[in-house]
């Protein structure tokens, strides 16, 4: 789950766990979690039910002008940035101690909201990077300028993060074969646009979306001042179409088997030759590697022989373009209308750019997100919310081990591994144990772009810094104040931050049903992705293993290609499907995390009956949660590049998770002939 946080955390395990472990707290009367008003009872829940648990809401929801999207999240989201944008500018840079880490937060603030000085600044910070592209005189030139733009901007098993602007990317993390070791991973990058399939799509949305980039681009060299940018652009969007062509798919990037290829330094000349990769990783500080595993070798292969072949000149336009294009959100007025005209309204269907705060508190947790997050915790999530979070993640835990012991399939060995990494899984709630260190980050009061790109690079420095360095098991991705959580494959380990744990998707005053249906349903959710198709193929020290029997291996592919079929099913536009194959770990996590919160919300009645609470049982409220939860509306050309970027599916149809768990049938009388109705060997079970 991609994908809040709050010291209602700490009445978490109270509402949900109340005086035993497993006892369920009541409803106060009034308030059991569920938007009734949101409910369309003129749709029938075995039709659509997402529709049945949001069809009002939809009815009058409006997605703000300056978002692509509204619902669940962003509502959570907006209560997090509200906190957070009063933290950060309670830090005033005059009363922080000079080097502090609210001295960096207020001066990065004050910088990024002083639209004044940025249009004084132009493209002064902006010269050191142009003036040596425009050195450049020969291909070993652009291999040094290429390494010294290497960024650790990409992240393939954990956010599924694969795009960069940048040739190349790099990723930090232990091997996938020998979990003692930190290897540095390449990826495929090089492009302007989301993905390949906005160049080589043949569907009308991505050709249009074509031509309306290569307006921008001409628009943006313009502005720069760059001579011949129409002739430019054609050249810029020629040399990414044979970028695209080169990349790998989104479906076999995701491919692990399909990522570990570690290559010896001397391999690089000889299985991707064309660039001078002795001057490229001499420029990104990696010449003291014995080995990198190349994560794409087809298109590190491919985009190495470009540089080859394509002309200097191309090189250099393209580099030149890439450098003004990452820059403009903090660059002049004009550049940054550019860039939101084309990401935004273009391709995310938005109409308006956000207020200038609001992009500023978003930079600044981006750039310094451990230090706003450590202000964070200490308001809204103090240190004795832990151990009451944790206990109520154990939970469903030890819901998800009752499961594996009663799975009928399974056999003993491939249990007992089972069980093995599941009782060794590392949680972490709410915050880090160690905090990120900024004291060797420069923030300037006056200097916007400059702190962002110093930022960027401090974030390199720390990636690559941990290269022969024992592997921290307890390393946090994600800040405490995202509104998200992550399952670490490698790590065998969960990241709660403190943000995800708030209304609507926790909410103390309710009942243990709509819990356990919302935040239980999201944790047993990254708790499931340790056993998805991608954890699946990892032992419980992080090793990449095989440790299933044939037969309890050909069950578990059996079961998800089920799975992937069913979403295949689903049309989120006309004529565009979800790729169930694509977002099918996503999906799995949906269906084990649902059924896992059901186990343990009636392990919390202590067998007793379930209240009915204005007319709906227990199951009732517990499903509608769930449904609730993935409240969304979004905008036709924001689920377009979702649908081609994204491994999730869209939340209506990860809302029809509900079909695949019997007792849903009976909660709602779902019978057949109704649309969402399976049969019961229909149903997908898979933990």
């Amino acid at each position: 789950m991609q994908r809040t946080r709050w010291i209602l955390a700490a009445a978490v395990a109270a509402a949900l766990c109340g005086s035993s472990v497993w006892a369920a707290t009541p409803a106060q009367q009034g308030n059991i979690g569920i938007d009734l008003s949101g409910i369309d009872h003129a749709v029938k829940p075995g039709d659509n039910f997402f529709d049945y648990a949001n069809g009002d809401w939809l009815k009058t929801a409006k997605i703000p002008d300056d978002r692509s999207s509204t619902g669940t999240f962003l509502k959570i989201y907006e209560q997090t940035e509200k906190h957070t944008a009063d933290l950060i500018r309670s830090t005033r840079g005059d009363h922080a101690a000079p080097g502090s880490n609210e001295r960096k937060i207020a001066d990065y603030y004050a910088a990024y909201m002083n639209e004044a000085n940025i249009e004084k600044l132009g493209l002064k910070p902006l010269k050191h990077e142009l003036s040596a592209i425009h050195d450049i005189d020969s291909k070993n030139d652009l291999a040094r300028v290429l390494g010294s733009r290497l960024r650790a901007d990409v992240d393939p098993i954990n956010a599924t993060h694969f795009h960069t602007q940048h040739l190349f990317g790099l990723f930090v993390t232990q091997g996938l074969e020998d979990p003692s070791q930190h290897v540095a991973y390449l990826l495929q990058g090089g492009l302007g646009m989301p993905s390949r399939d906005y160049y080589l799509s043949t569907d009308p949305h991505m050709v249009e979306a074509r031509g309306k980039y290569q307006t921008y681009v001409v628009a943006l060299l313009k502005q720069a001042g760059i001579k011949d940018a129409d002739a430019k652009a054609k050249t810029i969007l020629d040399l990414e179409t044979k970028i695209a062509k080169a990349q790998e798919s989104l479906l076999d990037s995701e491919n692990v088997h399909k990522a570990n290829n570690l290559w010896n330094m001397a391999d690089f000349a000889k299985k991707a030759p064309g660039l001078n990769w002795t001057a490229y990783f001499a420029a990104a500080g990696l010449s003291d590697q014995k080995q990198i595993d190349v994560w794409q070798p087809s298109a590190i292969t491919g985009l190495s022989a470009l540089v080859a072949s394509e002309p200097l000149d191309a090189w250099k336009d393209l580099l030149t373009f890439h450098t003004i294009n990452a820059g403009a959100p903090l660059l002049p007025k004009a550049f940054a209308d550019l860039s939101f005209d084309f990401y935004g309204k273009n391709l995310q269907g938005t109409p308006q750019q956000q207020p200038r705060w609001k992009l500023a508190v978003g930079a600044t947790n981006t750039d310094l997100g451990d230090a706003v997050g450590e202000l964070y915790v200490k308001k809204y999530f103090p240190a004795s919310s832990k151990a009451e979070v944790q206990q109520l993640v154990q939970n469903l835990i030890a819901a998800f081990g009752e499961r594996i012991d009663t799975l009928s399939w399974m056999t003993p060995a491939t249990r007992a591994r089972a069980k093995e990494k599941l009782t060794t899984l590392k949680v972490g709630v709410g915050y880090p144990e160690t905090w990120r260190n900024y004291a060797s980050l420069e923030i300037k009061p006056d200097d916007p772009l400059g702190n962002h790109l110093r930022a960027v690079k401090f974030e390199y420095e720390h990636q690559k810094a941990k290269l022969g360095q024992p592997v921290d098991r307890g390393e946090w991705w994600m800040t405490p104040q995202t509104v998200n959580a992550v399952n670490l494959p490698l790590q065998n380990a969960l990241n709660f931050p403190a943000a995800i744990l708030q209304p609507p998707f926790f909410d103390p005053k309710s009942d243990a049903a709509a819990n356990y249906g919302a935040i239980g349903a999201i944790i047993g959710h990254e708790i499931s992705h340790s056993f998805d198709n991608t954890g699946s193929e990892f032992d419980a020290p992080g090793k990449m293993e095989n440790w299933w029997t044939p037969a309890d291996l050909a069950h578990f592919k059996a079961a998800t290609q089920q799975l992937a079929k069913q979403f295949d099913q689903y049309e989120a536009l006309p004529g565009v499907h979800v790729n169930g194959e694509l977002t099918l770990g996503e999906d799995i996590a949906d269906v084990s995390g649902l059924t896992i919160a059901y186990i343990a919300y009636h392990k919390s009645l202590d067998g007793k009956p379930a209240p009915v609470i204005d007319g709906l049982t227990g199951d009732q409220r517990f499903f509608l949660a769930f449904g609730q939860a993935w409240r969304s509306k979004i905008r036709d050309a924001a689920l377009r590049q979702r649908l081609s970027t994204d491994v999730h599916a869209p939340a209506q149809f990860r809302a029809l998770t509900v079909r695949n768990l019997d007792a849903w049938y009976p909660a709602f009388k779902v019978k057949p002939g109704q649309k969402l109705y399976l049969k019961p060997d229909q149903r997908v079970k898979i933990w």
